[in-house]
């Protein structure tokens, strides 16, 4: 029961970075269809890189977690700056849209910091795949959810909700750099 607590406890603040950036993102004008599939992006990119620290694990230093936290909060520093400088354009631009590279952009930098997770998850003896699975699991409906709560929190924020959205994805980004 204390394995299960623990991985419920992992999967709910791994999950809590692609909330807290969806929600930003949610702020914007993002068709539900498009936070739909990020939400599975999302969810198997936190599968894939627990996997991938635990593969590497051996091979990398114990500094790999720092790396992992700027490399992932420049995504999001780099992200946010590109929504506050087109909140400034016309609304109506195909950029708008969460699909393409900016949905694997999205994905990457809210799961990049899972990737040391993995180390541990090597060292320990407990289920790496069920591990796993939680963790694309509740990271994926973490997503929905702050879609939908931006989304709704939107609508009373009206024309300066796609700025502050940038601007918490700015914040979030530099939260993790330093």
């Amino acid at each position: 029961m204390e394995q299960i607590t623990g991985l419920v406890l992992l999967s709910l603040a791994l999950g809590l970075d692609a909330f807290s950036v969806s929600l930003g993102m949610g702020l914007q004008a993002i068709r539900l269809k498009h936070a739909f599939f990020a939400g599975i992006v999302v969810g198997i990119f936190h599968m894939l890189m627990p996997g991938l620290g635990m593969a590497l694990g051996q091979w990398l230093s114990n500094s790999a977690s720092e790396w992992a936290a700027v490399g992932g909060g420049l995504l999001l520093f780099c992200l946010g700056s590109y929504t506050v400088f087109a909140s400034f354009t016309d609304k109506h631009n195909a950029a708008y849209t969460l699909a393409g590279a900016g949905m694997w952009l999205f994905a990457l930098s809210v799961s990049i910091d899972s990737f040391p997770v993995g180390f541990s998850l090597g060292l320990r003896e407990s289920e790496v795949f069920v591990s796993i699975f939680s963790f694309g699991l509740f990271s994926m409906l973490l997503t929905w959810a702050g879609f939908v709560i931006g989304r709704r929190a939107s609508g009373l924020l009206g024309v300066y909700s796609e700025l502050l959205g940038g601007s918490i994805l700015c914040a979030l980004g530099l939260h993790a750099i330093f």
